[in-house]
């Protein structure tokens, strides 16, 4: 949010970045690397699993979306 005015990237309104920055505080939308540690939530292994599954096809579709956009301006 480059003008820390609550629009978001690209003034797209709020939650449509990757929620790495402050008002993310460091997590995607619920969940991220660090998850667990701000709640102290216990997960078990199939949960966390789902979790990470969950993240690697947000990764996906995002690197999808870079793909196609580096297409587009060439």
């Amino acid at each position: 949010m480059a003008g820390q005015d609550g629009t978001g990237p690209a003034g797209q309104s709020s939650m449509t970045g990757r929620g790495l920055g402050p008002c993310g505080c460091g997590m995607r939308r619920g969940f991220s690397r660090g998850f667990g540690f701000r709640r102290q939530i216990i997960l078990t292994k199939e949960e966390e699993k789902k979790i990470l599954e969950a993240e690697i096809e947000e990764i996906e579709l995002e690197k999808q979306e870079i793909e196609k956009r580096l297409k587009e301006i060439k």
